[in-house]
């Protein structure tokens, strides 16, 4: 018997006759290397990385520097003050994954940010001490040397107290993110105090010199994630949260805890792809739309085709709603990792897919919409032995909450945005929505982030991630399909223009060039609701190394120019980023 999908093929093929994608300018060719390959969204934190490798470091110890070096020269993301996920690939074929997401006060309550009648009152939770998560950056970053590194930690750490303690030159790249960032705290603030020249924007060249920060660097250099944890630094911010109605305490550090589990994994086209679990939420969502687009042949839909956009949107839809609805902290909550990430699932979901049509997003049931903010930063290493990681780690919003304790120098997390804000609240259909991802003392949210690899025979071909909020799940699904079905060269695959749906709203958003004309009227006429995607300059820049087989017909598959060679791409939506070999 036909599936609907096999009956309907030659339709979705008439459609692949709308691929012509609009002109645009062509991208540089990737950084090539055969040394190691660094890729981050500040170029002097790459060349920190690179310097690791160069001086012998594996791709953990570079990993470890660049953490410290964002914190210093990409400060709307880079961070002491929040946490993330590192994904990491050792040559002897083990994988691990550290959770270092940031924790909900231990007073934290369910309701703390709604008023009086029980509605959402979004400033609370934006802006302020009351937003701060416990901060995880430092143990996680301590962790990984201390369990996969090889160099002392005063010598990784040394490049970023010389970055703050010196200064560095801006960059044209450099101003947007900071001169925004100042801009948004509030007048008379330490943080504007250090992020201005003297209360004036910041002009390139201008120095950003950081003292304090320098300091906090110093203390981690000399007594590791103890002397950030305990002592004076966890009362100093203990202390400013107390003055400003925050809820964060000394007890809130000490107790703070990493935790490491086996990354999600599932194949795709004969890779085997390893990714973020909970409580990211990307992993699992990356493999459910994989699952979904594996009984779909794109390749010969055609790249960025009516038909192919239409299958990736509905594998979006689907993936988006069912992350909204169960996925949480695996601390309090049950994942249903499994069965999200099962091919009889995905062939489930795959049979509901009208070729033809879109479904509406309120037909498959209700739940939260993504909600999550998108000045997270993602960097990729890759060393000469085969030792590959992938970091994303964010302060959430835009310079986080936007406060700095008393001279320490660092932005804190306004992480607590990222949990349901009313939860459990019946909607219109009598429906209770939010539980999985709802507030809880000591509880981490939520997140989208996904460092994710692809791997050939056991070793890594792609290395990949991005920020973007909800946004970074469908960043690094189309960087996938575009290079493993469609052959495109790597640079161009992280610069395309990029298209995005998470369920609700309902609309298929799409950057300018991401979709021809031709494609969009397609598109429209099966019923998706077309509607302009804001290109997000650092806030949706991928980072990507690609490492070539050795095998020539799979790295031809996988569009390399030739065998042994590593290719770095820093996204053009970044000008302040580089890819860097040592």
């Amino acid at each position: 018997m036909m599936t609907k999908t096999a009956r309907l093929a030659p339709l979705l093929l008439a459609l692949c006759a709308l691929s012509a994608l609009p002109a645009r300018a062509a991208s540089p060719p990737a950084v090539e290397s055969s040394a190691g390959m660094v890729v981050t969204s500040q170029h002097l934190a790459s060349d920190v990385g690179a310097e690791v490798l160069r001086k012998g470091g594996n791709a953990v110890d570079a990993a470890v520097a660049v953490g410290y070096a964002l914190a210093v020269t990409h400060p709307c993301c880079g961070n002491l003050g929040g946490g993330g996920f590192m994904l990491i690939h050792l040559k002897d074929g083990r994988n691990a994954f550290i959770n270092f997401r940031e924790r909900a006060p231990l007073a934290a309550t369910a309701d703390m940010y709604l008023d009086a009648k029980g509605d959402p009152i979004p400033e609370k939770s934006l802006a302020g001490w009351l937003a701060v998560g416990t901060p995880g950056t430092v143990l996680g970053l301590e962790t990984a040397l201390k369990q996969y590194g090889t160099r002392p930690r005063g010598q990784l750490i040394a490049p970023a107290i010389r970055l703050a303690d010196d200064g560095f030159v801006l960059r044209q790249g450099d101003l947007g993110v900071i001169n925004a960032g100042a801009l948004a705290a509030p007048a008379g603030s330490n943080v504007r105090a250090i992020f201005s020249n003297g209360g004036k924007p910041f002009v390139a060249g201008d120095r950003l010199v950081q003292k304090d920060l320098a300091r906090s660097l110093r203390l981690v250099s000399d007594g590791g994630a103890q002397a950030f944890y305990h002592g004076a630094n966890a009362d100093a911010v203990a202390a400013a949260s107390k003055a400003n109605g925050g809820l964060l305490t000394r007890a809130d550090f000490e107790s703070y805890t990493i935790t490491q589990d086996a990354p999600i994994t599932c194949t795709y086209r004969g890779y085997t792809v390893i990714s973020a679990p909970p409580p990211s939420s990307g992993g699992v969502t990356i493999c459910e739309m994989l699952n979904i687009l594996q009984g779909y042949p794109l390749s010969q839909y055609g790249y960025r085709s009516a038909a192919e956009v239409h299958v990736m949107t509905e594998a979006m839809r689907r993936a988006y709603y069912d992350r909204n609805s169960v996925l949480g902290d695996p601390a309090f909550i049950s994942n249903p990792v499994a069965r999200l990430t099962s091919t009889a699932y995905a062939d489930t979901l795959r049979a509901g897919i009208d070729p033809a049509r879109a479904t509406p997003s309120a037909s498959l049931g209700n739940a939260v919409a993504p909600h999550e903010n998108a000045n997270t930063t993602h960097y990729s290493v890759v060393d000469r032995w085969g030792n590959a990681v992938a970091v994303t780690y964010t302060i959430n919003d835009d310079f986080g909450a936007k406060v700095i304790a008393d001279r320490t120098g660092y932005l804190l997390n306004d992480e607590m945005d990222d949990f349901t804000a009313k939860p459990g609240s019946p909607n219109g259909f009598g429906l209770v929505q939010g539980k999985a991802n709802a507030i809880a003392p000591g509880k981490r949210p939520l997140s989208s982030m996904v460092p994710t690899m692809i791997l050939k025979d056991g070793k890594p071909v792609l290395v990949v991630g991005s920020p973007g909020g909800a946004r970074i799940i469908t960043t690094v699904l189309e960087i996938l399909v575009a290079v493993i079905d469609h052959q495109v060269p790597l640079q161009e695959a992280v610069d395309a223009p990029r298209f995005h749906h998470q369920w609700l709203p309902d609309t298929l958003q799409a950057e300018p060039g991401a979709l021809s004309p031709d494609v969009v009227a397609a598109l429209e006429k099966m019923g998706h609701k077309v509607v302009p995607l804001e290109v997000w300059t650092a806030g949706n820049s991928a980072a990507v190394i690609g490492v070539s087989p050795h095998d020539p017909a799979v790295a031809r598959a996988l569009g390399f120019p030739h065998t042994d060679v590593l290719l770095g791409a820093n996204d053009v939506r970044t000008p302040a980023g580089s890819a860097a070999a040592p």
